[in-house]
């Protein structure tokens, strides 16, 4: 059964700006290994990234000739804004680093892409000379192979995010937006090859205008399903999202989650990959008996997530205004998001873009506080949850003369109204006993 985190501690400095210290991995880190220092890491990985993107690049190019690269370049690139932005939306509750998603990214785009192309071609190719079909062998590939290689080879950078960016994978709306991500990387490059090798054809054949190759290549994969690559791996994201949340001891469901969503995810993939098999219309039965409504229920499951994310941080961050580490108004403000960007307004209209990015910084930080205790409670913050919290309450205490009267104004302009209920005696004045209350208390900056 999970304990209840501690009661956090009262400020032991109101004047302090850093009332707690850093875990003291700083000073470790001098006696670390060389390859477990950061710019190390850092470094082999962009390395590797790099040298992916080099390779993937002139394989796509050998394969679709330069100017069919250029026509591909140009039409894949067209949804990925779109897509980056819904997926920064809903991270918009607590926003990881970009850092994260490019790397999500990159590696989609880059070392998932090269390892699919390459695993693919020699799978298909050793299918083929075993059977001697090549017709089969293609159509293995595509229903068989290729689901396993490529939702295999994009749940590698959700595994990779969950292992050693644990900070900042806290649960599902984590898990889609790493997953999902990543799948807009790849879904990019395996564009670019489809469309580029479409236009290509259209070269050799003479076709053009809306009966040619490329538009219909464009058609099916940049306006009718744009989404499906995220659809499939946004299925692993979410199974490391329940294993982030499940409690540290509970080893064989943190394992089981993200197992059961690597299959589903490779078995929607395979089921579209194999949807021309099912006859003449089989494309479109799947898409609308199985992409749309899929599409739909994931879409309302993140949704429903992230609200319920708010209210885990008006529920969790009171017990810090008790404290008095937060104001009494804050934990309301900080679990709405209409509060939130009131608040950011606030500060840039009376103090600059600086002030609102500090309001920005203090949001995402007391997220994180609230997200950590919520954990806690249940079993899942590991024995770092008090040096983290010390971490995070620091971080909020630094910005609180900058975000603290934001947050108050916001509050207050977002308050649902206070009913006025007459009192069973006798009111005597013209006021009665004073004016209507207001929801919040006025915060003093000068106040200790």
């Amino acid at each position: 059964m999970a304990t209840s985190p501690p009661h956090p501690s009262y400020p032991s400095s109101p004047t302090d700006g850093q009332p707690f210290v850093g875990s003291g991995t700083a000073g470790s880190s001098r006696h670390a290994h060389w390859w477990q220092r950061a710019w190390v890491r850092y470094g082999a990985l962009s390395t590797l990234l790099a040298i992916s993107g080099l390779v993937i690049l002139a394989l796509v190019r050998e394969e679709t000739g330069t100017e069919g690269f250029l026509v591909g370049l140009g039409l894949a690139v067209l949804p990925v804004p779109l897509l980056i932005a819904a997926f920064r939306w809903l991270d918009r509750v607590e926003p990881g680093p970009w850092r994260n998603l490019v790397f999500c990214f990159a590696w989609g785009a880059c070392a998932a892409a090269l390892i699919a192309i390459v695993a693919n071609s020699f799978a298909t190719r050793w299918v083929a000379t075993a059977t001697a079909d090549p017709s089969s062998a293609d159509t293995l590939g595509a229903t068989v192979i290729a689901p396993v290689v490529e939702e295999s080879a994009k749940a590698a950078a959700v595994l990779l995010v969950f292992l050693f960016r644990r900070r900042d994978f806290t649960g599902i709306v984590d898990g889609v937006v790493i997953a999902g991500v990543t799948a807009t990387g790849f879904a990019f490059t395996e564009n670019i090859l489809y469309l580029g090798t479409a236009f290509g054809t259209d070269q050799l054949t003479g076709g053009t205008g809306i009966a040619s190759v490329t538009a219909a290549t464009f058609f099916v994969r940049i306006i009718m399903s744009p989404f499906a690559h995220p659809l499939f791996t946004v299925l692993t994201g979410i199974g490391f999202g329940i294993s982030a949340l499940s409690a540290d001891r509970r080893h064989l469901r943190r394992v089981a989650f993200p197992l059961s969503g690597l299959l589903l995810a490779m078995g929607m993939h395979a089921m579209w990959n194999g949807s021309s098999a099912f006859g003449e219309y089989g494309f479109f039965a799947v898409y609308t008996a199985f992409m749309v409504p899929i599409f739909g229920l994931l879409t309302w499951l993140v949704i429903w997530t992230r609200q319920r994310e708010l209210k885990t941080v008006r529920a969790e961050l009171p017990a810090y205004a008790v404290a008095g580490w937060l104001t009494p108004a804050e934990p309301f403000a900080l679990g709405s998001m209409r509060a939130r960007r009131i608040a950011r307004q606030y500060a840039r209209r009376h103090a600059g873009r600086a002030a609102a990015r500090e309001v920005a910084r203090y949001e995402a930080y007391a997220t994180s506080l609230a997200f950590l205790r919520h954990r806690a409670r249940r079993g899942g913050a590991g024995a770092g949850f008090a040096v983290r919290e010390g971490e995070l309450l620091g971080e909020l205490w630094r910005r609180r003369e900058v975000a603290r009267p934001a947050l108050d104004h916001a509050a207050r302009i977002t308050a649902p109204p206070v009913p006025v209920v007459a009192p069973p005696w006798p009111v005597y004045g013209v006021y009665g006993y004073g004016h209507r209350p207001a929801p919040y208390p006025a915060y003093n900056p000068y106040r200790s």
